[in-house]
């Protein structure tokens, strides 16, 4: 015998922010912007050029990412040694480097562009400056104070919304014999 109004089994879906309802549009309009300018560019130069062209960007950006690679984990290995001292600045631009190795091998000539833009020094700062500023006003609005807070509070909250409370309670003493445990198998 049940009392009360019946709960409804229906679950809202969570509303989508608008740069990822966008997302799928704006991609698709690059790839078919990416394909009409390489048609009209092999319309005007011949197909055999844009060919060229590609494989010239695949390989430009192969070379870019390895020596970008290369150098991330030279300074790696030199901090680690501590051969490095902490005045010196840190070469942040190997990631937008490799970011621009990339858009470099990917088939189109606007990624080509951007990715060519994206292996500029004066870009890469202000790029990398952005990018900063940007990260660390969304970690300051954040109400659970930081990222590992924010991990935190996705492991306790579960997906259907409850709240598992618990505590673990650990028997310090040396002198319990451990017994097997079972397997922890469903």
């Amino acid at each position: 015998m049940t009392t009360g109004a019946p709960t409804s089994s229906y679950q809202a879906r969570p509303r989508r922010s608008p740069p990822r309802r966008f997302l799928p549009l704006g991609i698709a309009a690059w790839l078919v912007l990416e394909i009409w300018l390489l048609t009209l560019v092999a319309g005007a130069a011949g197909g055999f050029t844009v060919f060229l062209l590609l494989v010239a960007g695949f390989v430009l950006g192969s070379v870019v990412v390895k020596r970008a690679g290369r150098r991330a984990f030279r300074n790696l290995n030199e901090r680690l040694q501590g051969r490095s001292s902490q005045t010196e600045p840190t070469s942040g631009g190997n990631g937008l480097m490799m970011l621009g190795g990339l858009l470099l091998m990917l088939p189109g000539l606007i990624s080509d562009a951007v990715g060519l833009l994206l292996l500029l020094p004066p870009v890469q700062r202000t790029v990398g400056r952005r990018a900063e500023r940007s990260l660390d006003r969304k970690l300051r609005a954040t109400p659970y104070g930081g990222l590992g807070d924010a991990f935190r509070q996705a492991r306790i909250h579960r997906p259907d919304g409850k709240v598992v409370q618990g505590e673990v309670i650990r028997d310090e003493s040396g002198d319990t014999p451990r017994e097997p445990r079972p397997p922890l198998t469903r």
